[in-house]
């Protein structure tokens, strides 16, 4: 059955246990998900490939996440009052899905209405905020929420932490490293209560109850940019997350936003630094509106008509001939290069290397960059 345009679809229990498998899988992904399901059509199906595209790829055997397990984090979900939302579904965020490799699971909890509001702006920032600098915060996100946009951050110390109390009445949205369970830092479990019932989210690609290590935050403030139209940076250090998600943001083709600050504070060196490289610099609300004039139609309809993302090529890798293979690995290196150079590079047929791309992947021997590029792991 085709859905309506501009309707979402629904996943049935079962679709969702498969996705969830699928998504806990070893070495696979968001882009590679999405690879797995646009070849073999559902991820039921894509379950059942999987240990035969691993051992083309060169692993001997690839952990498949269990029935067992997914049922026990889809109960834990239901126990804590949260829930997964797929990508095509009403409440996965609009703007999310259009990244490159979107999370094709999101782990909720509360309101699924605030998450997929169109109008949503990112404020990050310094944990170790000047006092100026969490009120400023607070100002922009206050009269921004004012303004009907929805406020989202990384529910840390400073900035974050501010953004996040300033904009509680009109709804924001908190993104987990994470678990959706697992509160980082646990002082703002106060903070998060009081977000939840104020109508606002929090969020995570990650497993429920998985605890978040440093090379988890990265993939957190990718998905802080990915929900927003624009990222607004308040103090931020040379070297800090705040500017791991304006690089984001840059991929991501969202405008980048930043608050000048003293040359001699060092929290202000990252913001600068932003403002020398052609972000926006803002010193009010004002500021910020101006920048995104236009920017959004409030009458904004997100294309959700997704169920699963392709309809399936079905088994193709058993014809691909050594000569194919080796000639693959001959263009790929430790470089990052574009899909679309390799397949004029080798000659191959673009469905052939898709699918050698994506055997090499789940046996964890490539890595996926931006704009569609891979290269090989040494």
């Amino acid at each position: 059955m085709t859905p309506e345009p501009g309707r979402a679809r629904h996943l049935s229990d079962i679709q969702r246990l498969a996705w969830l498998r699928l998504i806990r899988s070893e070495n696979v992904g968001p882009a590679t998900f999405r690879s797995l399901i646009n070849h073999f059509g559902s991820a039921e199906q894509a379950l059942e490939g999987l240990p035969d595209l691993s051992r083309r790829g060169g692993k001997a055997a690839i952990r498949i996440c269990s029935r067992e397990e997914a049922e026990a984090e889809l109960e834990a979900h239901a126990r804590a009052g949260a829930r997964l939302v797929a990508l095509g579904e009403a409440d996965y965020p609009p703007h999310l899905r259009h990244i490159d490799g979107p999370p094709p699971l999101l782990s909720l909890r509360g309101s699924g209405a605030t998450l997929a509001q169109p109008k949503a702006l990112a404020i990050v920032g310094a944990r170790n905020a000047s006092l100026a600098g969490r009120k400023f915060a607070a100002q922009l996100a206050r009269e921004l929420s004012n303004e009907g946009y929805v406020i989202v951050s990384g529910l840390a110390r400073g900035i974050d932490a501010a953004a996040h109390e300033a904009s509680l009445p009109g709804g924001t949205v908190a993104v987990f490293a994470g678990g959706v369970n697992v509160l980082y830092p646990p002082e703002n479990a106060d903070l998060l209560q009081r977000l939840l019932a104020a109508g606002g989210s929090a969020i995570s690609e990650m497993p429920f109850g998985w605890s978040p290590r440093g090379r988890d935050f990265p993939r957190r403030n990718r998905v802080i940019s990915g929900l927003s139209i624009a990222v607004i940076v308040v103090e931020a250090a040379k070297g800090s997350g705040s500017l791991h998600t304006a690089r984001f943001a840059l991929e991501q083709n969202r405008d980048i936003l930043a608050v000048p600050g003293s040359p001699l504070d060092p929290r202000c060196e990252g913001c600068n630094h932003l403002i020398r490289q052609g972000a926006t610099l803002i010193t009010s609300t004002a500021d910020v509106l101006e920048s995104l004039s236009g920017r959004i139609a409030p009458d904004f309809v997100p294309d959700l008509d997704l169920d699963e993302p392709g309809h399936g090529d079905g088994p193709i890798a058993e014809g691909a001939r050594p000569t194919d293979r080796a000639r693959l690995m001959e263009a790929l290196g430790p470089t990052p290069v574009g899909i679309d150079e390799l397949i004029r590079d080798t000659g191959l047929p673009a469905r052939t290397v898709l699918v050698l791309l994506l055997e090499l992947e789940l046996a964890g021997r490539l890595e996926r960059s931006p704009g569609q590029r891979v290269s090989l792991l040494v």
